[in-house]
């Protein structure tokens, strides 16, 4: 099986690239990519130039998919279980959603279901300026921390609401109210199957339960910064046909800044999880 593997950074990021996209269908090849989310935990593959329908096959391979969208504009616009990020007010109303992920966030916290593991997207339009795509590893921010400070952690649980997520661009009575009070709590120290450890934080992070909500913030203030170191991240420059897929619960992503009527276009697919973590 030919392809080659580009790291972008010792701690996050590679660049894989494939003879055709056939072969992402190939016998086994699944088992390999996700080894190589697990040791890169953002991954791309650049102009694979991917259908609708090629992508949700691909996700297919990697385990059951899931959407958390289905009922929020964009969701299933342009195909089955096929999330549209755009701002393009003909297909999505309510935009202070994808204004708010151009904060850094994981993707479908706050839904009541075990968070998504693996994020897969595909640019069908780029901005021509911003609309790049920034990752942060959380496992790398978690082992940064000293053994203290991780006992410190370890038990705390986050409540995650979609009006933190947009607290910056919208008061949450201005929200549309199927939308306005979700949430969900989560262990802040998320325990992988392998053991690995990160931290599941993001614009999303409400507050720490029995803590009072200066204290908490502070907290996930601070684990924020700390993620986002620059050896922590990565940047995106997409072209159009380009294919990534991230850990979603091990690396932060989002979009820089760019117009609402820039036509930036990217379609998402998920993942589901099998089991909650407690």
């Amino acid at each position: 099986m030919s392809y080659t593997v580009e790291p972008i950074k010792p701690l996050i990021g590679a660049v894989v690239r494939v003879d055709s996209k056939d072969q992402m269908f190939a016998p086994g090849f699944a088992e390999e990519i996700l080894g190589l989310l697990d040791k890169h935990g953002a991954i791309v593959f650049p102009q694979l130039g991917f259908t609708d329908e090629e992508q949700l096959r691909f996700t297919d391979t990697l385990g059951e998919r899931c959407n958390f969208t289905n009922d929020v504009p964009g969701g299933n616009l342009a195909q089955q279980d096929v999330y549209t990020i755009t701002l393009d007010k003909d297909v999505n109303d309510e935009n202070e959603y994808v204004y708010g992920s151009m904060y850094f966030h994981m993707d479908g916290i706050c839904s009541p279901i075990p968070p998504s593991p693996i994020t897969l997207l595909s640019c069908k339009k780029k901005a021509e300026h911003g609309g790049q795509t920034e990752f942060a590893n959380t496992y790398a921010a978690w082992n940064a921390l000293s053994p203290a400070e991780q006992a410190k952690l370890e038990g705390l649980r986050v409540v995650h609401t979609t009006a933190a997520a947009v607290r910056e661009i919208l008061p949450k009575e201005a929200l549309n109210p199927k939308r306005a009070n979700m949430e969900h709590e989560h262990p802040l120290v998320w325990t992988h199957k392998d053991g690995r450890k990160s931290l599941l934080i993001g614009c999303h992070a409400d507050y720490i339960v029995g803590m009072p909500k200066v204290q908490g913030r502070l907290i996930l203030n601070r684990l924020m910064e700390l993620a986002s170191r620059p050896e922590f991240c990565i940047r995106h420059e997409w072209t159009v046909g380009d294919f990534a897929m991230w850990d979603n619960t091990g690396m932060l992503h989002r979009a820089v800044p760019y117009a609402e009527d820039s036509g930036r276009r990217m379609h998402r697919t998920s993942v589901a999880a099998q089991v909650e973590i407690a």
